[in-house]
């Protein structure tokens, strides 16, 4: 990936111009909404599709003690990148890279028996003591030890630890509704991550940290915010749940700006069908602009014909149906040059559309427009350094 200093010194098909100023200030706010705990950035899918290295190295900058992936090859790659300091995985199957993680010094979440012996067995091969940290299935109903079977999980890691092989570093869980103000599931999970706690505490373990907030939790309930918060979305300046604010709402700001550079204008007569299916059909003549981007590089297919686009000033709609590797937009008479910036979506701040405008125009979420935008599309680093921000 191109790291520099300017997000516009080469003309490119499409760039996704990476604020790395806009991710610091982000965890510095973030630190703010949870001033008692400690902050993780979460770096999963390639920082969220932001570049996990530049992405973890900005939020180390700004005060984030803690990075978390899902897979352990995403937390090998940061180790492998230079990245010292707490690192913590969660996503494990059976055979996964145990060892190489206990030698990392990478902690490792474990839900399940097997885990647990997985991690003992990685433990005793490699000499050094596994850092685990035990999740709780408070409600969720995906990853996490349920309730009925938390006290086997617990004795079977506290023998481990008076073995010398583990060391349980932390206890944890997730939310399923943090999203969703006044969901009754939020509630109803904190009290029984807190009866979990307490039940493996007086057992005897003593963890370094207790978390269960999200990025929705961190910005919106302090009651979970306990020893860490894990920052996901946020730190990319995506605000989780629309119903709870926008991120300008929660002092964030969006850190991807997508563009392309239009890659021809010509004049159509009226009537004439557009991309395929001819779906859209131009009402009078008009001029087209090609924009060289499609659902290869992680434009969505559902926002054919709603997608939105800042071409000159003035904001374009996908006409039509996009396309593997382009879309149209109906210029409506309009002639900029072939090369004129086309935005799909940045912060706003020159009146473009929002990762959460194309969320709604697809019918998603913010999350998946910015994680999905794919590997064809370079990642140009701005704001690199902390004296050029502002």
């Amino acid at each position: 990936m191109t790291e520099t200093a300017h997000p516009r010194t080469a003309p490119l098909r499409a760039r996704a111009e990476i604020d790395l100023a806009a991710l610091r200030a982000n965890v510095r706010a973030l630190r703010a909404h949870a001033p008692t705990a400690a902050v993780m950035a979460v770096v999963k899918s390639d920082a969220y599709g932001h570049g996990a290295v530049p992405c973890a190295r900005a939020a180390r900058e700004a005060g984030a003690t803690w990075l978390g992936t899902a897979t352990p090859e995403e937390a090998l790659a940061l180790r492998a990148a230079g990245l010292p300091g707490r690192v913590m995985c969660w996503l494990w199957t059976p055979g996964g890279p145990w060892a190489e993680a206990v030698e990392a010094d990478i902690d490792v979440s474990v839900s399940g028996m097997w885990a647990l012996r997985e991690a003992v067995a990685a433990a005793e091969a490699v000499g050094a003591r596994a850092r685990v940290q035990l999740k709780a299935d408070t409600g969720l109903g995906r990853a996490g030890c349920q309730p009925a079977d938390w006290a086997e999980l617990v004795a079977e890691a506290l023998a481990a630890e008076a073995r010398g092989l583990i060391t349980v570093t932390g206890l944890w869980s997730h939310f399923a509704c943090a999203d969703e103000p006044g969901h009754p599931s939020i509630q109803a999970q904190l009290t029984l991550f807190r009866e979990m706690v307490s039940y493996a505490e007086a057992q005897g373990v003593r963890p370094e940290v207790r978390h269960i907030a999200n990025s929705p939790a961190t910005l919106t309930l302090p009651e979970s915010h306990f020893d860490l918060v894990r920052t996901g979305i946020a730190v990319y300046g995506i605000s989780p749940s629309p119903e709870l604010g926008t991120s300008a709402d929660f002092g964030l700001r969006p850190v991807m700006t997508l563009s392309a550079s239009l890659a021809l204008v010509k004049h159509v007569p009226a009537g004439h069908g557009v991309s395929y299916g001819h779906h859209y059909v131009t009402p009078g003549e008009t001029t087209l602009g090609l924009v060289p981007v499609g659902y290869a590089d992680g434009v969505p297919r559902h926002a054919s014909g709603t997608g939105p686009v800042l071409v000159g000033g003035k904001w374009r709609t996908v006409a039509g149906r996009v396309a593997m590797d382009q879309f149209v937009v109906d210029l409506g008479g309009d002639e900029p040059q072939p090369g004129a910036r086309a935005v799909l979506f940045g912060p706003g701040d020159e009146g473009e559309p929002t990762a959460e405008d194309w969320a709604r125009a697809a019918g998603t979420i913010a999350y998946e427009i910015v994680t999905r935008i794919g590997t064809r599309v370079p990642r140009v680093y701005v704001k690199v350094k902390e004296q050029q921000d502002g």
